[in-house]
């Protein structure tokens, strides 16, 4: 998402009880197209029994929390503390560093040096709030610092420069690098060199395919795990076909999902599958407006919780406000 919606509501007013009753069951059924079991998905999603009401999750069920991405270069004026204010969201990611100067010199994508950068600027006052942001590297233009740095050492004190800057407690990696061994390599021994230095979260955020993670993803995570880097959330960037798609489409990205999380226990020698589930965060990513359905927010917010993901995101075409407002609600868990 080249930037998030930012709107603040609340859910739709309780209608008429038979209109309250159907629009239970719609939820339902969207909610149970997204499998909560570790078993491949039939081919088909389950008959829609749509005379048959199911109730909402319960009110005091915690949430998974909702992440807001901003392009620092596609809104440079985006004000963090407003928009929390304003929605509610409190944790935001921020794109993207890549590399610049001698390719070790990390600046942000655009004309920006580091400590020039409006919207990160303001990452104090967001902390104020309560909130906080996490730097994005990487992404879908310019090189990461992995690619281009080389030097000895030159790599763990750019990311270094970073964090030093703004304080970060986390920092994230949109890998498009996967394939570059020597990459990979550079960036885990980078990233271990700085944690062993300070408490610092890192998440990979990857593109997920219909059978999950790629190949080269899932041995990108596995060096990573191996050069001792701890990863500690993989953000998936899920594409949501439209609706006019046949049906079972929240279904496919659920089994997508649940693909990834066995590749990511793999990656990360877990000994259960289950427990890679905190370790999973959930981006879709849409290309209309109307991607998206309030029932579809609600099964996905349902989703999350019921597996624990680290978090919800949105990136692409904004959604419909009433949408945004039930993904957004998800800001009150972790």
């Amino acid at each position: 998402m080249s930037r998030h919606n930012r709107e603040r509501g609340v859910l739709p007013r309780p209608l008429a009880v038979l209109g309250a009753l159907a629009l239970a069951a719609v939820t339902g059924v969207a909610i149970r197209m997204l499998p909560a079991g570790a078993a491949a998905p039939a081919p088909k999603p389950p008959p829609v029994a749509w005379h048959t009401p199911a109730a909402a999750p319960p009110a005091a069920e915690p949430l998974a929390g909702f992440v807001g991405f901003v392009d620092t270069a596609e809104d440079p004026g985006f004000d963090l503390p407003a928009d929390s204010r304003r929605t509610g969201i409190r944790r935001y990611a921020l794109g993207h560093l890549v590399s610049g100067g001698d390719g070790c010199a990390p600046k942000w994508n655009g004309p920006l040096d580091p400590g020039q950068n409006r919207v990160a600027n303001r990452i104090g006052r967001l902390r104020a709030l309560g909130g906080d942001a996490a730097p994005v590297f990487g992404g879908p233009d310019g090189q990461e610092l992995a690619v281009t740095c080389r030097r000895p050492g030159g790599l763990a004190s750019a990311y270094r420069r970073v964090v030093g800057a703004f304080d970060a407690a986390s920092i994230d990696f949109e890998v498009r690098d996967s394939a570059d061994r020597a990459a990979v390599l550079r960036r885990a021994r980078a990233i271990h060199a700085v944690q062993r230095e300070r408490r610092l979260g890192v998440s990979f955020t990857l593109p997920l395919k219909p059978y999950g993670l790629s190949s080269g993803d899932v041995a990108m995570l596995r060096a990573t795990h191996r050069a001792g880097a701890t990863v500690e959330t993989v953000n998936l960037l899920a594409g949501i076909e439209p609706r006019t798609a046949p049906s079972g489409r929240l279904h496919r990205v659920a089994a997508a999902v649940l693909a990834a999380r066995d590749q990511v226990a793999r990656a990360q020698d877990l000994p259960d599958p289950e427990q890679a589930w905190p370790r999973i965060a959930l981006t879709p990513v849409l290309t209309g407006r109307s991607d998206l359905s309030e029932t579809d927010a609600r099964a996905l917010a349902s989703y999350a919780t019921r597996h624990g993901l680290a978090w919800l995101s949105l990136r692409g075409v904004a959604p419909k406000a009433d949408v945004s407002r039930i993904l957004w609600s998800t800001s009150s868990g972790r």
